[in-house]
């Protein structure tokens, strides 16, 4: 028998830098709350260490936050969509259910994993990610 936690949408955050990608994880769970907590999975920086994006990195990433929801990829620079991008046309790399956002990248990902340990589906993660760029800051 399967519990709730086995459907999911895990999330994976992609940034050119594994501590950016580190740390926004972890400000995102953090800001989610007690109770469960919906998988998130850095995918930052190169395989070596370096700055850059790897398609290694972002395919183990999805591959460990996949619990049968789908699952929700945020970037945050022009390669990291273009690697996500690349890796979505393959067809075989990510998860059955993988989907890139449209999101900001901070904010963005504390609304998809709030959203998403509260048991949403993809769709639902998506559109709160992407609410949040009407996020006004003056």
């Amino acid at each position: 028998m399967s519990d709730a936690r086995d459907k999911l949408v895990g999330v994976v955050l992609v940034s050119h830098s594994a501590a950016v990608a580190a740390s926004v994880a972890e400000l995102a769970v953090g800001l989610a709350g007690g109770g469960t907590t919906a998988p998130v999975a850095p995918a930052g920086g190169t395989v070596d260490g370096g700055l850059g994006t790897s398609a290694e990195l972002i395919a183990a990433a999805a591959a460990s936050v996949d619990r049968g929801g789908g699952v929700a990829v945020l970037t945050d620079l022009g390669s990291a969509v273009l690697t996500v991008k690349a890796l979505l046309a393959e067809g075989d790399e990510l998860p059955e259910n993988t989907r890139l956002l449209d999101a900001p990248f901070v904010e963005g990902a504390v609304a998809a994993v709030v959203t998403a340990s509260a048991g949403a589906d993809l769709a639902a993660v998506a559109a709160a990610a992407a609410e949040a760029y009407s996020y006004r800051k003056e």
